[in-house]
């Protein structure tokens, strides 16, 4: 796990605000909201998270079966409050294998869900001409009553699959790893946001994911 804050775009050091500057600054993609060091998986970690976040923190629910919560991340500061949220999430692959997921939600710009979906920019693209490839049911506080979010897959790296979608008014994004474990959101998934007053849930945990560190 890092210990310092970093690029939410490229996991690279960052310039610190200062006298001159309030501003974290990445040396290749200037001004930016810092990616906080990773939280170990756990009700703490959990809590860290759910106290600063200004977007939602996913989770399918019930979770596919075997799989476990593997940590958390976030892209923001004191000032701010994290504007991005990413959970991660580690079980058996449908196909074969043991397999890993990360469920990022951010604002447009931050740019954390193209970063682990290895695309260069800081958002998807122009990937919502074709019919959406997948559906997700996701529940929070803003939809209590849950409705689908479409979801399209973007080309990134050979070694994962990757879809966005916009939920609640911001970024959504699912990274598997490896590319196979794509198959996962086939069956369609239930996605709630842990912000939902009363929420509760008995999550299980397992082993920190390096994934985060990506």
């Amino acid at each position: 796990m890092r210990a310092e804050p970093t690029c939410p775009r490229c996991a690279g050091p960052l310039h610190a605000p200062g006298l001159w500057s309030s501003d974290w600054s990445c040396g290749v993609h200037g001004v930016v909201l810092p990616r906080q060091p990773s939280k170990r998986p756990g009700p703490d970690g959990l809590a860290a998270v759910l106290r600063d976040a200004r977007v939602p923190v996913w989770t399918p629910w019930p979770l596919p079966l075997g799989w476990l919560v593997t940590g958390f991340a976030t892209v923001g500061d004191d000032r701010s409050g994290a504007r991005a949220t990413a959970v991660a999430l580690s079980g058996p692959g449908l196909l074969a294998g043991p397999a890993d997921m990360v469920l990022i939600a951010e604002e447009p710009g931050i740019g954390l869900g193209a970063h682990y979906a290895g695309l260069d920019g800081s958002d998807p693209g122009e990937v919502f001409d074709a019919p959406p490839h997948v559906k997700l049911d996701v529940s929070g506080p803003a939809a209590t009553c849950g409705h689908s979010v479409p979801m399209w897959t973007v080309n990134g790296q050979a070694d994962r699959a990757v879809f966005v979608g916009e939920a609640m008014g911001h970024w959504l994004w699912v990274v598997l790893w490896p590319a196979d474990a794509g198959v996962l959101l086939l069956e369609r998934q239930t996605l709630l946001d842990l912000r939902e007053p009363g929420m509760e849930l008995d999550l299980p945990y397992g082993a920190y994911s390096p994934r985060l560190d990506d």
